[in-house]
């Protein structure tokens, strides 16, 4: 069984920064796309930025120059460094990851607990 570990959220003032971190725990054969999502109350899950295997990322144009999404390899991890938090910003962070599990190496997509991030004076 594949599940992901997420830390990293909290309470943050307008402007301020925040990082999330996100890693699969279990027997993994390999990683393709990671990502993280959110959802704020009221409103439909949202993609926030998405990491491919080979570096490409993808952002939604509300974060775009504010937030940055990376990758460890070597780790098994994805981060998202969110810069300039606004209280729009506010709602719960979910991290999605697909991964080959072992032995079977059949792909799945995995979805993270959520981590509330809320941003407010």
């Amino acid at each position: 069984q594949v599940q992901l570990v997420e830390s990293g959220g909290g309470v943050v003032q307008p402007g301020g920064s925040l990082r999330l971190s996100c890693a699969p725990s279990g027997s993994i054969s390999g990683i393709r796309a990671m990502g993280w999502y959110r959802q704020a109350p009221g409103k439909l899950r949202e993609l926030v930025a998405a990491v491919t295997s080979g570096g490409s990322t993808n952002y939604a144009d509300s974060v775009k120059g504010r937030f940055t999404i990376s990758r460890d390899n070597a780790k098994n991890t994805v981060y998202l460094q969110m810069n300039s938090l606004k209280p729009e910003d506010t709602a719960v962070y979910y991290c999605n990851v697909g991964v080959f599990i072992r032995p079977s190496m059949k792909y799945l997509e995995v979805w993270g607990q959520g981590t509330l991030v809320t941003v407010s004076s």
